[in-house]
């Protein structure tokens, strides 16, 4: 471990670029995870002192977030992504041929400190994977050249920084563009026009626009900011959500990655409208190779007077804009939820009402938006409402952006007119024998074949931007299990029907899959779906049951195929574990049996 004066120094140094106050908790934590790919106890007593905070809260914080620990994981923390998408590309043999190579147990630090090798969640890098995370940083198109490469830099304990860029490049891979990424491009084009309108004028463009919220709850966007514009309040803020961590979905990276301009000024535009002050870019951990490029984006738009005091000349029109990491929690792409980490706690969803827009951040009126959605207002903002309402249909305007993987030829972001069928996006893909489409990530729904000629809208099937395809020879109830164990695992913990109900469905799922199941479990299984729904604390727990359910519904000879029972099998195999014992004592009669006659 370090010296105390070692971590004391790190300490001053992130509170003298961050900031000194108890709601950046979780980004020390993360600048000192980062340092130390651990959390040391020195670290903690300091924090404790210096921000006035009960040690036990900051263990608490910590015990939350998955990419946050307490015990040493080596000098290199590598995290395998094990979303559905990255396991049908080979992900668990790559995690195998790592762990062999490099003598360790998944998730259990080598006896020399040097390194972890484990799983975690979806990266959002679906279209580019199987993928892993090192230090923190996205390694992108593992094969088992790249996995023994990785394990030799890690023998010869070469610094991340000076692996080959090539396994840290991250493409966009937009393969289809329409109105919205075919746009002109301007960093300050809609605010000039925000400036000579008036807040009232452009709020009504956006209103008529029918713009609705892109990360998949669909509320009218207009509404959300004219909502926290007329709340009473001494302060306003502006937050990105930029937490994506739908399993499948990847399009606020690239947005983020090529088109931040125009996110950024989305920002600053619902700040002009609303009377925001202060803004802030909460993003996912697992994007953290972006972190720079971003606030490199952020210094440019401040030193050409888009940001700060006075925007573009306009006194009083102050604004500004923070970057705040996650650390790894599903749960945090809930707005309140997010709030929460932003103010330096667990990411416990809210109880609502009120909502976000009048009592959020710091108990103030708060906007919080997708990032596609902020791109979309700035455009919006820049051709009107009329040009977005040119596409889409009349209760979905616009386009939408879609993170498109799994068993197709061309996996990345597709852009498309709100209204588009599955099928075409299926054909444009290069998936033409695909045998289902999970919309809407883990949380979504399940489009079989016959069904492909859904449309993607509001009035038909939403989606939030996942489009993951599996072609003829998957077994659906495998990418059932990976999303149940994914929510057993995100769930937050505050809630009994999540946290125990999620657990109980996790394993039903997993005994039908054993083969040990009857009717009995299929239908214990739409009870806990059922009562998840129904009394879940937050709409992330109430979404838990929907792959299950989605499946059940419309292919359930996935379930029906394994039962082996009509009535009611226990999953614990007492015969099973009576071999040791008959093993033991050189016993093989009938009475060393369960059922057996004698």
């Amino acid at each position: 471990m370090k010296s105390l004066a070692n971590i004391a120094g790190c300490v001053d140094d992130i509170m003298a670029t961050c900031g000194d106050h108890p709601e950046l908790l979780v980004q020390y934590l993360c600048r000192i995870q980062w340092r130390y790919n651990c959390i040391p106890p020195e670290a903690i007593e300091l924090l404790a002192v210096r921000l006035g905070l009960p040690v036990a809260h900051i263990r608490g914080v910590i015990g939350f977030y998955a990419f946050l620990h307490e015990t040493p994981r080596g000098d290199f923390n590598i995290l395998i992504s094990d979303s559905i998408t990255d396991q049908m590309l080979g992900s668990r043999a790559l995690l195998d041929r790592l762990c062999r190579q490099l003598g360790v147990q998944a998730g259990v630090a080598r006896a020399d400190g040097r390194v972890t090798v484990d799983t975690t969640s979806c990266t959002g890098m679906c279209d580019q994977g199987p993928a892993l995370l090192v230090n923190g940083f996205a390694l992108t198109r593992l094969d088992v050249a790249r996995v023994d490469a990785v394990a030799a830099l890690v023998e010869a304990g070469t610094p991340v920084q000076d692996w080959p860029a090539a396994f840290f490049a991250v493409e966009d891979n937009i393969r289809r563009r329409d109105r919205l990424l075919n746009a002109p491009r301007s960093t300050d084009g809609a605010l000039r026009l925000f400036l000579q309108q008036g807040a009232d004028a452009m709020l009504e463009t956006i209103d008529r626009s029918g713009l609705r919220g892109r990360g998949g709850a669909g509320f009218r966007t207009a509404s959300k900011w004219r909502f926290c514009r007329q709340a009473p309040g001494g302060r306003r803020y502006v937050v990105c959500n930029a937490d994506e961590g739908e399993p499948g979905t990847f399009k606020d990276r690239v947005l983020l990655n090529s088109f931040a301009d125009e996110v950024f000024e989305g920002m600053t535009l619902c700040a002009g409208i609303t009377g925001a002050q202060q803004g802030f870019l909460y993003l996912r951990g697992e994007y953290r190779y972006l972190l720079e490029a971003l606030e490199s984006v952020l210094a440019r738009r401040r030193s050409a007077g888009l940001l700060g005091r006075d925007i573009l000349g306009r006194q009083g029109f102050d604004f500004d804009i923070a970057i705040h990491m996650g650390a790894g929690a599903y749960v945090c792409g809930e707005e309140s939820a997010l709030i929460e980490s932003l103010e330096g706690k667990r990411g416990i969803p809210r109880k609502r009402p009120p909502f976000p827009v009048t009592r959020g951040l710091r108990q103030q009126p708060t906007v919080v938006n997708n990032v596609e959605t902020l791109f979309a207002a700035t455009c919006i903002a820049r051709f009107g409402a009329d040009w977005f309402r040119a596409s889409g249909t009349e209760q979905s305007t616009g386009t939408k952006l879609l993170s498109v993987s799994g068993d197709c030829v061309r996996p990345g972001i597709y852009e498309y007119p709100l209204g588009v069928t599955v099928g075409q996006v299926i054909e444009d893909c290069g998936a033409e024998h695909a045998q289902a489409v999970q919309l809407a990530g883990a949380a979504g729904t399940i489009i079989p074949r016959d069904e492909f000629d859904t449309r993607i809208s509001y009035e038909d099937v939403d989606t939030g931007g996942a489009f993951m395809v599996f072609g003829p020879e998957r077994d659906l109830l495998d990418m059932v299990r990976n999303f149940v164990h994914f929510f057993a695992h995100e769930s937050c913990g505050f809630c009994t029907p999540c946290r125990v109900g999620g657990t109980l469905l996790k394993n039903l799922v997993d005994k039908v899959y054993a083969g040990r199941a009857g009717e009995y479990d299929l239908q214990k299984i739409r009870d806990i779906c059922r009562l998840m729904r129904d009394t879940s604390h937050c709409g992330l727990g109430s979404a838990t049951p929907n792959p299950v359910m989605s499946t059940l519904e419309k292919v359930p000879s996935i379930y029906r195929r394994r039962l082996c029972t009509s009535d009611y099998e226990p999953a614990f195999d007492l015969e099973a574990e009576l071999e040791e014992a008959r093993r033991i004592t050189g016993r093989d009669d009938s009475g060393a049996h369960i059922g057996r006659e004698t």
